[in-house]
């Protein structure tokens, strides 16, 4: 054995002179961290080089070396990660992190022998649709024009003795004594039975609810949700608490508080509904996308949510009922010959609501436009 200079040797020591570019890019990020957390007055708020960084790892975070094709992607990211760099590179100017980041991109293209020109990866990579999800499909990224707003949404609600808030906020206390349909179009439909408060008045309150859940697609098959005073069930009428495939969490009931609260989470058309007891009687809010809000046809037009009570079933601020509107006299009949004019006395007033009654008034104000989705 000669003599020669002193030095260490392992296998797999010359390994640690070129780490793997993952390996190099967690070194990277972990510094660039520290040195946030112990220098914070470096991040200038106009420097963006934690954003670059992020978007980087987002990048390339599911990539696999060994899986064909891992180079021309990793090099992707790369360009793009050099490309955020130079645009935030005058406002990052003297920051430890942007220097640290610019020199590691550089070691790693060169360890992949990537080239500066070339296509880069989007920031922005597409997302799946799901198709029991009505914001991804309707909202998304592959939404149709691109659009990815997010949808307008109409509210609905029905308490008290009783009052109603339709979907376009027109505010009514209406009689509507028996079962009345609240929505019904081709993907819901909410139905009431409102019953008198005191033996013999105009007002009644709501201790039924039932909600028709329609089937869609391979997101649901018909679910039933009832309601009735002192029962308010965890559970759809056939015992389940959700409807189609329950890893997706297209429909489901969510228990609030034991007997007094339950919302229903309808993910595949965008729709929330909110069951509350208050006192002897049932609550009802509902929240609605507005197109699905419109999907109905002419023999569907009987909706308190859409066009309000009946003019015969309002009743007015006094607590009576709303007087029909008077008929419609025939232009031949005011025509015939020794035809006169009488004065005919309106409708007798309903019968007044109690103290009681109007107590539940003063206790039950109009909710805001978001009290019930907090």
């Amino acid at each position: 054995m000669g003599m020669g200079k002193a030095g260490f040797y392992y296998p797999g020591a010359d390994r640690l002179l070129h780490p793997p570019p993952l390996l190099s890019l967690l070194v990277l990020i972990t510094f660039s961290s520290r040195v946030q957390i112990g220098v914070c007055q470096v991040q200038t708020p106009q420097c963006r080089i934690q954003k670059c960084t992020t978007d980087f790892v987002s990048l390339t975070s599911h990539l696999n070396p060994s899986l064909d094709g891992f180079d021309t992607e990793f090099c992707k990211a790369l360009r793009a990660y050099s490309a955020c760099t130079q645009r935030t590179a005058k406002s990052c100017r003297g920051n430890l992190v942007f220097h640290s980041a610019v020199l590691g991109i550089s070691d790693l293209m060169t360890q992949r022998n990537c080239s500066k020109d070339g296509p880069t990866s989007s920031t922005h990579p597409e997302a799946t649709v799901e198709p029991c999800n009505y914001h991804s499909r309707h909202h998304g990224p592959h939404a149709a024009g691109g659009e990815r707003a997010r949808p307008a949404y109409l509210f609905c609600g029905l308490f008290g003795d009783p009052h109603l808030r339709t979907f376009k906020d027109h505010f009514q206390t209406c009689k509507v004594e028996g079962a009345w349909p609240l929505i019904d179009n081709n993907y819901l439909s909410v139905q009431v039975t409102n019953v008198p408060v005191v033996p013999g008045s105009s007002a009644t309150a709501t201790n039924k609810i039932t909600i028709i859940f329609k089937p869609y697609q391979e997101c649901t098959e018909q679910k039933v949700y009832q309601a009735v005073t002192d029962d308010l069930p965890a559970a759809f009428v056939d015992g389940t608490v959700s409807g189609g495939d329950s890893e997706a969490r297209s429909l489901w009931v969510a228990e609030k508080a034991a007997g007094r609260h339950v919302e229903i989470h309808a993910g595949y058309i965008g729709v929330t509904v909110i069951v509350r007891q208050q006192g002897r009687y049932l609550t009802l809010a509902v929240r609605v996308p507005e197109e699905l809000a419109a999907a109905y046809d002419e023999t569907q037009d009987l909706q308190l949510c859409v066009n309000g009570c009946p003019t015969a079933e309002r009743i007015d601020q006094d607590g009576l009922l709303l007087p029909p509107p008077p008929p419609v006299l025939g232009l031949q009949q005011q025509q015939q010959p020794g035809f006169q004019h009488q004065q005919h006395p309106g409708p007798a007033p309903a019968t007044p609501r109690g103290p009681a009654l109007e107590a539940s008034r003063r206790r039950a104000p109009w909710p805001s436009a978001r009290s019930s989705w907090r």
